[in-house]
């Protein structure tokens, strides 16, 4: 399992999160669209009518999702390249499906950065043992996943997860601030000293973390919304989805991990 075999291929996906979830209107959001219900922006061939401009018309939450290569596997491989529209006895169960598989995907992409922190043999041993499981959970037909308990399995990979950070953050030797689960919305922060600091969880929206040093940082699930990571140096940091740079805003003196990738409208910013 690499990275790359973790990213949307929405060319072979039948534009399940335009679909599958819901929105409200909202910065993010022009429309308000209830789950199961397509997009009104959504084409026939399944391509989004305003995909080049989303930011403009209104749609910044569409260009942060990421469904990490679940929605090409639940429409290929799942329901074999039958689509909802031709097939539609199979549209409720296959609406059922994506976010059930996204989840596992969301943690094969974990499971696998987790994998290249730390040298514990021991550890390392049972992050291959979920990841091999979990992997194995994505092929299993409509009616097995449906049994599958997403929430208490996310939360036995998040334990191996949680000892994978504290592992490799012990290797920073100084005193890290712990800011798990923090409000933290609007925070002056810039050029903070947050190496190897615990972010899980933690609320950044709007932070001013210009020039910071977030390396070794574990940034699972931490809200970085509109945060200013200009100049900020976000090279080692722990668990950083490239969703979360999407959200954000950064410069070319933004320093990232080499599996994530500079957000095109960064270019934007002034």
């Amino acid at each position: 399992m690499s990275h790359k075999n973790l990213r949307a291929d929405c060319a072979n996906c039948f534009a399940l999160c335009c679909v599958v979830p819901a929105f409200a209107a909202s910065t993010d959001f022009a429309i308000t669209k209830n789950a199961e219900q397509a997009c009104p922006h959504l084409q026939l061939d399944f391509r989004c009518g305003i995909h080049t401009r989303l930011r403009q018309q209104g749609f910044r939450g569409c260009t942060v999702y990421d469904c990490f290569g679940a929605g090409q596997k639940v429409s290929q491989v799942i329901f074999g390249g039958r689509d909802w529209r031709q097939n539609p006895e199979s549209a409720k169960q296959m609406f059922t499906m994506f976010p059930i598989v996204r989840d596992l995907h969301e943690l094969l992409w974990y499971l696998t950065e987790a994998l290249t922190l730390q040298s514990d043999s021991l550890l390392n041993n049972e992050l291959s043992l979920a990841l091999e499981e979990t992997e194995r959970l994505t092929y299993n037909d409509p009616a097995t996943l449906m049994e599958l308990d997403i929430a208490v399995y996310r939360q036995r990979v998040n334990t191996l997860l949680l000892r994978t950070s504290e592992l490799a953050r012990a290797t920073v030797r100084h005193k890290k601030k712990d800011h798990r689960g923090a409000d933290l919305i609007g925070a002056k922060l810039p050029k903070a000293d947050l190496r190897g600091a615990n972010l899980r969880g933690t609320y950044l929206i709007g932070a001013d973390l210009r020039g910071a040093d977030l390396r070794m940082a574990d940034l699972t699930g931490a809200d970085l919304r509109d945060a200013d990571l200009r100049g900020a140096d976000l090279t080692e940091s722990i668990f950083l989805l490239q969703s979360q740079l999407d959200a954000a805003r950064g410069d070319t003196k933004t320093k990232l991990p080499l599996q994530l990738t500079r957000p095109t409208h960064w270019n934007e910013i002034k």
